[in-house]
């Protein structure tokens, strides 16, 4: 079992396992155990009830929160031409022309989210296995391919906090909602906005109970669960 530090033990011992936590509770404890020395990102974690081996038990979707995700966001943009020009005068921070796309396939990810026009899929496909791992990869499902038309908007959410979700192969899904230094109603209403999208994207094929478990951290803090009926009323 890995030795845990001082500040680690401190917080936890303020954090009864046992117990589970209002929304309100957790965001308090989450903003008293912040004791690191820069600004812990405030993580959810989902346990659900699906199969993830099958099709038709995927989760997957996009959500926007309101307060944002209180980090500086570098947007790359796959796009040529008309469309290029489009996405430079939205505020894309990276044109990914060939020379780019170079670079990408020998590795460099020196970027949070990508955006591709249609036509630049066939060039962006052989880049799967640089950006995949690392949830790069764009996708129409996830709203990251689209015509040049909506470029500006897809860059304008990307900015004010746009979280893409999808559950991992153990049936978990885990998202950011902001920054310990936000103020306990920011995090509060980017919660439910979460919250709200993870029930929205229930699979229609999915039996029992869907939400299993919710558990709230900082990072590299200790989890503190929350009391689902109340998290999800």
């Amino acid at each position: 079992m890995a030795k845990r530090g001082r500040k680690y033990l401190e917080a936890a011992a303020k954090i009864d396992r046992d117990r589970l936590y209002s929304r309100a509770e957790a965001v308090d404890l989450i903003k008293e155990t912040a004791n690191n020395n820069f600004d812990p990102t405030v993580e959810i974690h989902f346990r659900l009830g699906v199969d993830p081996r099958h099709a038709d038990q995927q989760v997957r979707d996009v959500v926007v929160l309101p307060h944002g995700l209180g980090k500086t966001v570098r947007i790359l943009v796959f796009a040529e031409g008309e469309d290029a020009q489009i996405a430079q005068e939205a505020g894309a921070d990276i044109i990914a022309d060939d020379e780019v796309i170079q670079k990408i396939q020998n590795g460099w990810v020196d970027f949070d989210v990508a955006i591709a026009v249609p036509s630049m899929m066939g060039k962006v496909g052989r880049l799967g296995r640089v950006l995949g791992p690392r949830g790069l990869m764009p996708n129409p499902r996830a709203g990251t391919v689209a015509p040049g038309a909506d470029l500006p908007r897809l860059i304008e959410e990307a900015r004010a906090g746009r979280v893409e979700f999808r559950v991992d192969r153990t049936a978990n899904v885990h998202a950011p909602i902001g920054k310990a230094s936000f103020t306990k109603e920011q995090l509060m209403e980017n919660l439910q906005h979460l919250i709200d999208a993870i029930k929205r994207a229930r699979p229609a094929a999915t039996k029992g109970a869907y939400i299993r478990r919710i558990t709230m951290a900082n990072t590299m803090g200790p989890g503190i669960r929350l009391d689902i009926s109340e998290a999800t009323s």
